[in-house]
């Protein structure tokens, strides 16, 4: 998968994102070929020319191979970027609906697959919420310290609010079968919770 990022830097670390993304690739591959439950680590390790040793390097469960991707430094950074007197949820929206857009212009179909995965497969939709919890401290720490001073409550009920209507946005775009422009309608999400 093509990342929305800068390329690592140096011939080792080039080669560690390299084999990251093989396994990725070919977990993605056989979990739509075979179902996600009937996909082995070892299957996918043999796949991506690994060892199931290496494989556990790079990802610590089979779930974290679809959890798993480099888009949070994206987005803490397009909230860094937004104008300090910008309010926190207009802030969000430009740093989430500018992200996604790079991520759906390079990375699309991955996206899909694999929000379709977690969305569908009850072993992936179970850490959903753990995640989700995850990625909510993120975007309140990151608009915290954009506003320069500690999270607080008022914060994190921004960035709870933005990622339900990122999630609602996403399983709407899967229901479409990605059909549907994501781009369009996180700006139509974000527009009915401005509502």
């Amino acid at each position: 998968m093509t990342r929305p990022q800068k390329p690592p830097t140096g011939l080792r670390a080039r080669k560690k994102a390299q084999t990251r993304q093989t396994i990725q690739e070919q977990a993605l591959r056989l979990f739509l070929s075979q179902g996600y439950d009937n996909t082995t680590v070892e299957e996918i390790a043999s796949a991506a020319g690994v060892s199931s040793m290496t494989f556990f390097r790079y990802f610590p469960t089979k779930e974290s191979v679809v959890e798993s991707d480099d888009y949070d430094p994206l987005i803490v950074s397009l909230i860094a970027q937004r104008p300090p007197e910008e309010a926190p949820i207009t802030a969000l929206r430009h740093a989430l609906g500018q992200g996604l857009a790079a991520v759906y212009a390079t990375d699309r179909e991955a996206l899909l697959v694999r929000t379709r995965l977690i969305l569908r497969t009850p072993a992936l939709r179970a850490r959903l919420w753990e995640n989700q919890h995850t990625t909510e401290q993120m975007l309140t720490t990151a608009l915290a310290a954009r506003a320069g001073h500690e999270p607080d409550l008022p914060l994190r009920v921004i960035a709870a609010a933005a990622l339900a209507a990122l999630t609602a946005t996403l399983a709407t775009w899967v229901d479409s079968d990605g059909k549907t422009h994501l781009p369009t309608l996180i700006d139509e999400a974000f527009t009915a919770l401005a509502a």
